[in-house]
């Protein structure tokens, strides 16, 4: 939504963990957010978030191959500085590691908290019918202090890998929908002003230029 999704923009949602309808198609991802966060970033180190301009950002990330220590690692690292910037996603590029996989522990329109993390993810093509547009606001912690209107369709579907090598499938709905979009876009080299019109992308620049972050970035050199 690293969105980095931020936070930010939903800081009104209370935030709840229930039983999700089941569906074999989709992972249940409401179960034990809280503890299951908790033991990530626990193992986890904090690390800066890579910001626009940096080369990282700006490309196709590899595809992670090796599901093994070092990955279960980067995912805890990952929590630990999604927590730190108070973000509800993460894409790995966003703290300078090439390989597409992202984080979240986001609340979708009904409050309900969404907690995983996922590999290689690719989206679903959505059918007509399910392409109702949002246009909310939409910030991200690679473009610090910086919001931007985008429309964006209300319901996503995303496919990938979990930290096993596993196929899943993840369904989210509202802001939750927003953030996998967001997230899987970084994995492709694309951030969010990079949808935006030129007017509002100068903008959005514009407005991190002029805020100070609240959380440790990498200077671009």
């Amino acid at each position: 939504m690293g969105l980095g999704f931020e936070r930010g923009i939903t800081a009104d949602m209370a935030q709840q963990e229930t039983e999700q309808p089941v569906n074999s198609e989709f992972i249940v991802d409401t179960e034990d957010c809280e503890a299951r966060e908790l033991a990530h970033r626990e193992r986890g180190t904090s690390r800066p978030i890579t910001v626009v301009g940096n080369p990282v950002l700006h490309r196709e990330c590899k595809d992670v191959t090796e599901f093994d220590e070092k990955l279960a690692q980067l995912i805890d690292d990952m929590f630990a500085s999604q927590k730190t910037a108070e973000g509800v996603g993460l894409a790995a590029n966003q703290i300078g590691v090439d390989l597409k996989v992202f984080v979240y522990d986001c609340p979708d329109d009904e409050g309900v908290r969404h907690t995983g993390a996922i590999c290689n993810p690719v989206l679903d093509e959505l059918p007509a019918g399910r392409r109702v547009l949002d246009d909310s606001n939409e910030g991200c912690l690679s473009v610090p202090t910086a919001y931007a209107a985008l429309a964006r369709p209300d319901y996503a579907v995303v496919r990938g890998q979990n930290a096993k090598g596993e196929p899943i499938a993840i369904e989210g709905t509202g802001y939750f929908a927003r953030c996998l979009q967001h997230e899987t876009d970084h994995l492709y080299g694309r951030l969010y002003i990079d949808r935006l019109s030129k007017r509002d992308r100068k903008d959005a620049l514009k407005q991190m230029a002029e805020g100070t972050p609240r959380y440790p970035i990498v200077e671009n050199g």
